[in-house]
């Protein structure tokens, strides 16, 4: 093989590398593509022959290796003329790796492009620089000629910089166009734009800058949990005043203040004064110093309102308020002066669906010409006092006198006591009670002066005083009898008088025609007896045998008859209401048939100056013609059950037209008889019952009690006016007795002359109100 002429011998740079590698690779040498070409041209070769030895102690020396020591081939492996240099490879091709890569270069011929060596340990090589230029010892004077100053260690040529002015003038040649980063679009392959903004952003992140403009990094930090370690107590009550301990330094220094204000050195604020601005210089003028006064405005009147809308106007009227064809032609007809309305009602689905008003704007201005024009006249509205609506009513001083205080107390009966009774005279007080006795007490002093024993077994339900003075009878209730009773208590002629009033009955029926005996035998079924000889002994002097319990009994005014009534379920209706005459000694049952409406009855009474009975039912009251036999009215008080009534005692010409009632549905209950059946006024002053009712003979007052353990006094004037009504005024609530087994006040009566009371209570006790 014949040496290659005219080439340059290049030191072969020679490493130590592991035994594995291979000898020699052709792909190891680079050439110029230029040096083939022209032989003036001189091409320098790097060769890098990689030996392995057995062993790692051998080393082997480089040496210089020309062009004519390699072997030549042509392209088709065989030596001959120059040309591509082609060295064979190892004999195992397929084991030998491939240390470059082929790549195109601007002109489009290739290039190869070799890895990196890795050098091993003992290798004095730490890095490969590719832009080193490895031209080694020959100095750089001798590229003077070319453009380039020398070769990489991949055999590319090292450009010579360029100089200053050369620089100047290249950048001045070239125009940049705005927003020129040098950068290529990867997704285009497009020179890549950006905006200014987009620089500022790559400017502040290449200055580890903050990109949010106005952003401040040191602001105060929010803790959202607390650093503090708080300790909770076990008790969120606030700290007693007993732990305060005062500070000894705050008091001295409060102290020494304190001196300095005593002392004077410390004074206290002062506003400073006040400079007056005035200047003397000039002169000033009230222009309305001696202005005329003027009248107020005139009060502003509001405009009347609207009246509102009806259904006509609203956008869905009912169907009734829509006009037909009919009327529609009629009111088109019509002048619109005459027209009863401005507009005809009309149906719309939804209110979107409503046009504009055209006659708007008209009826506005109409309006306020109306406002304008049309004078108005303020009416002053009626200022009238609340106070003024209730009626007056007279201070109770005014009304006085009437019981205020208990004065007098009676004890002595075992348990309830259940009626009381003050005599005509108003010295004595008659009391029954649940122990079966009847007592008389001394009525100013409270001391007891009789009693006798009624009934072992049952109690004494009611116990009356026959009227007048001329004699005196107790009649007394007990079980199913009514006994006639003159207490051992009496004067010798009061006494005898009293005797000869009841004897004298006892020998009618001898003295007697027989017609009339004959009609009292038919009227009367009760015969009266004389008592058993241990009650005759104790004053009892006469005994009505009735069959049924008695729980009422009521005298005439005049002390000849008294009436008696048995209100319980079982008794016969014709056998419940008894009139008993003392003159004669008999008996009369007026009513043959139970009366319809209103339940058995309970209370009756006599009218204090007509021949008029007055029953009580448990809702109506019934009034009763004694002469005629008829009935006269019937008074519906509205209440439940009534427990008692009362008629006024006037002797007037209307006396006898004003009742009060009382009922267990703690109502109390005027009537006026002569103005309507119905109650003239209704009082519920109670919590519960009412037990009794009572008028007082001489004084308009009036008083009831009830199982609350209260009395109440109310003033009750009545006058002979028809056109006016009763007067009636709450004057006094008397307590003082006991509600002993839900039963309070059971009874009560007043005084025949004074304005005094007395009262039965379930507690065992009577009361002298006074």
């Amino acid at each position: 093989m014949a040496p290659l002429t005219e080439s340059k011998k290049r030191k072969a740079v020679t490493k130590d590398v592991e035994s594995d590698t291979h000898a020699v690779s052709g792909e190891e040498f680079r050439f110029d593509s230029s040096g083939s070409e022209s032989s003036d041209e001189e091409s320098e070769i790097e060769l890098i022959d990689d030996f392995s030895d057995e062993s790692e102690d051998e080393s082997i020396d480089s040496n210089l290796v020309s062009k004519g020591e390699l072997p030549v081939h042509t392209r088709n492996g065989k030596p001959g003329e120059s040309g591509d240099v082609v060295v064979q490879d190892s004999e195992d091709e397929d084991e030998e790796t491939v240390n470059y890569r082929i790549t195109k270069d601007a002109n489009g011929n290739d290039r190869y492009i070799y890895d990196e060596i890795n050098p091993d340990d003992n290798s004095d090589l730490s890095e490969v620089d590719e832009e080193a230029n490895t031209i080694g010892n020959i100095p750089t004077s001798f590229y003077d000629a070319y453009p380039h100053i020398g070769y990489n260690i991949n055999g590319k040529k090292i450009m010579r910089p360029a100089k200053g002015e050369a620089l100047d003038a290249l950048l001045d040649t070239i125009e940049i166009p705005k927003g020129w980063t040098g950068l290529t679009d990867p997704d285009t392959g497009k020179p890549l734009q950006l905006s200014q903004d987009e620089l500022k952003l790559l400017s502040k992140l290449q200055m580890n800058e903050v990109t949010q403009d106005g952003y401040d990094p040191y602001q105060p930090t929010v803790e959202y949990f607390t650093s503090k370690e708080e300790i909770m107590p076990l008790s969120a009550a606030p700290e007693p005043k007993r732990r305060f301990v005062p500070s000894k330094h705050e008091a001295k220094r409060v102290m020494k203040i304190v001196k300095a204000i005593r002392e004077g050195r410390i004074l206290p604020y002062k506003p400073p004064a006040e400079e007056d601005e005035s200047q003397d210089s000039i002169q000033t003028f009230d222009l309305w110093a001696n202005e005329t006064p003027r009248d107020d405005h005139p009060m502003h009147i509001p405009a009347p309102k609207l009246p509102p809308p009806g259904y006509e106007e609203s956008y869905h009227p009912p169907p009734e308020y829509l006009p037909d064809e009919k009327e529609r032609r009629e009111w088109e007809k019509q002048d619109p002066e005459d027209r009863e309305k401005s507009f005809l009602p009309r149906d719309y689905g939804s209110l979107r669906k409503v046009p504009g008003f055209e006659a708007f704007v008209k009826e506005k201005f109409e309006r306020c010409l109306d406002l304008y024009l049309a004078p108005r006249v303020r009416r002053n509205k009626l200022n009238i006092d609340p106070e003024s609506l209730l009626p007056k009513l007279p201070s109770p001083e005014e009304l006085k006198p009437f019981p205020t205080t208990c004065s007098a107390l009676f004890r002595g009966h075992k348990g309830r006591v259940r009626s009381v009774a003050v005599d005509p005279t108003g010295l004595w007080l008659a009391s029954g009670g649940d122990d079966g006795t009847v007592r008389v007490w001394e009525l100013l002093t409270g001391r007891q002066l009789w009693s006798v024993q009624l009934n072992d077994e049952g109690p004494v339900n009611v116990v009356r005083w026959r009227p007048g003075k001329d004699a005196v009878v107790l009649s007394a209730a007990t079980g199913d009898a009514v006994h006639l009773i003159i207490p051992d208590i009496l004067s010798p002629e009061l006494e005898s008088a009293s005797l000869d009033v009841v004897d004298a009955g006892w020998g009618y029926s001898s003295t007697a025609s027989k017609n009339s005996q004959n009609s009292e035998q038919k009227g009367s079924k009760v015969q009266w007896a004389r008592p058993l000889p241990s009650l005759a002994e104790n004053g009892v002097y006469a005994t009505i045998p009735l069959g049924y319990v008695v729980k009422s009994i009521s005298w005439h005014r005049r002390g000849d008859y008294f009436v008696t009534v048995c209100p319980a379920s079982a008794t016969p209706a014709s056998l419940a209401i008894a009139i008993h005459t003392l003159s004669k000694h008999s008996t009369q049952y007026p009513f043959r048939k139970r009366l319809k409406g209103g339940g058995p009855p309970q209370v009756a009474h006599f009218h204090p100056a007509k021949p008029i009975l007055y029953v009580a039912n448990q809702r109506v009251i019934r009034s009763y013609d004694l002469t005629r036999q008829s009935l006269l009215k019937i008074l519906q008080p509205g209440a439940r059950w009534i427990s008692s009534f009362d008629i006024h005692p006037t002797s007037s010409v209307t006396s006898g037209d004003n009742l009060i009632v009382g009922s267990y549905d703690r109502r109390l209950l005027w009537h006026d008889v002569d103005l309507s059946d119905r109650p003239y006024k209704a009082l519920r002053y109670h919590t519960k019952a009412i037990r009794a009712v009572k008028y007082h003979p001489r004084y308009p007052l009036f008083i009831d009690s009830s199982d609350d353990g209260l009395l109440q006094i109310f003033h009750g004037s009545v006058t002979g006016d028809l056109m006016s009504n009763a007067n009636i005024v709450p004057l006094k609530v008397l307590r003082g007795h006991k509600v002993v087994g839900d039963l309070g006040v059971l009874d009560v009566d007043w005084h025949p002359r004074e304005a005094w009371c007395v009262s039965a209570g379930a507690d065992g006790t009577c009361r002298l109100w006074m």
